[in-house]
């Protein structure tokens, strides 16, 4: 049996179809692209040659539904035929105490042959069809394709059985023609195929154990990711072990840590829920899963060039987004969004929960994983960092700051634009700040909100707070400057126009030249100086 057999939270349609199928109703459903950027760093190990869509938490969104089949053998014979090594497709039935569980093809299998009244041949048949589909399908050469079959057969079939059964593998090679003179399967094939199953069967055995140097991962990580081309099930493993040596990794969590924008509302919410029994937190809201998964896609670009040795191109992405440098002082504008903030002052103490559980004297995880310890401290460094540029930016945004009287009337201009640069340093840009405010915003606004959501002492919500910075951001990130290029052409032509002052009868040939050359200069200067419309001094 399968590990994962709890409750699914699987679409009402399905449910509604497995219900009418009767109770031996199986549904093939195709899981679709994307995963929860919120629980990465957490994320358990895929299951072998399962999508893990009846485990408590999946998404819905990311299940199609295929068809609905009656009976373990057509449920599993539908399998064989449509699976074509391109999409990965789960078997969904009820277990024996009527609760919804993921099947594996091997699982099925497995348990028909088990039944004496089960046509063993006609099992056989379907399965060797399969394994050498599976490898003519495969476009890089006949032993490459066994390779991918073999990799197929590990992934999908070995609750069946470790490797392909002897009736199983000849009747495959047969198939492909790979038979002597006399009938014989070809010795060589065999042995290529037996290796490579138990090779590939090991190597996902080995993803239970995270307490692996990251060298060890990395090699893991290159050979499941060579094999997810062909068998797209073990793409979902390649993508896990490429997080977990992400988790090691000092500048990849770095990198995290500045691209990945405030969930605390949601993680705070989510908690709650599971701790009181509930249905746990509503939905993140889809700008800030956006940036979630933009960030997870970015974090494991840096990862996969650094491990395939692409120094270049990783260095590249972390040149793009430099970590907070600043020193962490508290301003007053910081100061005065956490005193209102529930939500800030959650993040705040969410941060030291996590320093004090990863500096405590009896972390064995991190006493036996130092490269562990060593990435998430720099995680939150980073991040803390990051959360001193947003709530600084917010503040200002949402306690204007006043200039003080004795500020020059010149610099009253310069001051008022710390905004947009606070702003464009927390966030990247004013449009990513915009769409991280209206995700969280409408977060905050959902109806109903969790009754034990804290607040602070003063009159607004987080909302409210966030609604006025908002309004705020709007108003600050108005128009760029507009040059008149006509009017700065009409203006350079008549200073190009003016006779250059002619060089001192006493002027060296070479000084003469020079200083003619800088009064020309400076006569152009003059000519597109201050007095041009829209530029400002």
């Amino acid at each position: 049996m399968s590990e994962y057999t709890t409750s699914s939270s699987l679409p009402d349609d399905l449910s509604t179809w497995l219900a009418e199928a009767g109770p031996d109703a199986y549904a093939l459903v195709q899981l679709t692209a994307g995963s929860d950027p919120v629980n990465w760093p957490t994320a358990q190990a895929p299951g072998v040659g399962l999508t893990g869509v009846t485990r408590f938490g999946a998404r819905p969104d990311r299940v199609a539904v295929q068809e609905v089949d009656s009976g373990a053998e057509e449920a599993l014979r539908r399998w064989l035929l449509l699976d074509d090594g391109r999409r990965q497709l789960a078997i969904i039935g009820a277990d024996y105490r009527g609760m919804r569980h993921e099947y594996t093809p091997g699982e099925l299998a497995a348990s028909l042959l088990r039944d004496p009244s089960t046509d063993r041949a006609q099992i056989t048949g379907w399965l060797s069809s399969w394994l050498y589909r599976r490898s003519a399908e495969t476009a890089q050469g006949r032993e490459l394709g066994w390779v991918a079959a073999a990799a197929a057969w590990a992934c999908h079939m070995r609750d069946y059985s470790p490797s392909p059964p002897p009736p199983v593998l000849s009747r495959s090679l047969a198939r492909a023609g790979e038979v002597d003179d006399a009938g014989h399967a070809d010795a060589a094939t065999e042995d290529l195929i037996v290796t490579t199953t138990r090779q590939v069967a090991e190597l996902l055995d080995r993803l239970q154990d995270t307490d692996r140097p990251r060298g060890n991962l990395v090699e893991d990580y290159k050979a499941l990711e060579a094999l997810s081309g062909d068998v797209p099930a073990l793409g979902e493993s390649a993508g896990w072990l490429l997080d977990q040596i992400a988790l090691r990794d000092v500048h990849a969590q770095r990198l995290r840590a500045v691209l990945e924008p405030d969930v605390t509302d949601y993680l705070r919410d989510r908690e709650r829920g599971i701790d009181s029994g509930s249905a746990g937190a509503p939905a993140l809201d889809e700008e800030r899963a956006t940036q979630l998964a933009q960030a997870r896609d970015v974090v494991r670009a840096y990862t996969a060039a650094a491990c395939s040795g692409r120094e270049g191109e990783a260095q590249q992405l972390l040149d793009a987004f430099p970590i907070p440098s600043r020193p962490l002082q508290t301003s007053g504008p910081a100061a005065a969004w956490r005193r209102n903030s529930a939500t800030a002052q959650d993040a705040l103490n969410a941060l030291r929960v996590q320093h004090a559980a990863t500096t405590a004297d009896d972390s064995s995880t991190y006493v036996a994983a130092p490269e562990l310890l060593h990435a998430t401290t720099a995680y939150l460094a980073a991040r803390e960092g990051q959360l001193h540029l947003w709530h600084d930016a917010l503040g200002r945004l949402a306690y204007p700051v006043q200039p003080s009287a004795a500020l020059p009337t010149e610099l009253a201009p310069v001051a008022a634009a710390q905004t947009q640069r606070r702003v464009i340093e927390a966030f990247g840009t004013p449009d990513r700040a915009r769409q991280a405010l209206d995700g969280q915003i409408s977060y905050q606004r959902r109806q109903p909100p969790p009754t034990d959501r804290p607040t602070t002492a003063g009159a607004d919500t987080d909302a409210d707070l966030l609604t006025r910075a908002r309004a705020a951001l709007e108003e600050i990130d108005g128009p760029g400057t507009v040059l008149d290029a006509e009017y700065i052409s009409t203006r350079l032509q008549r200073a190009m126009a003016r006779p250059a002052t002619p060089p001192a009868p006493d002027r060296a040939r070479t000084g003469g030249h020079d200083q003619a050359h800088a009064d020309q200069t400076h006569a152009q200067a003059q000519a597109a100086g201050a007095t041009t419309p829209g530029i400002r001094p």
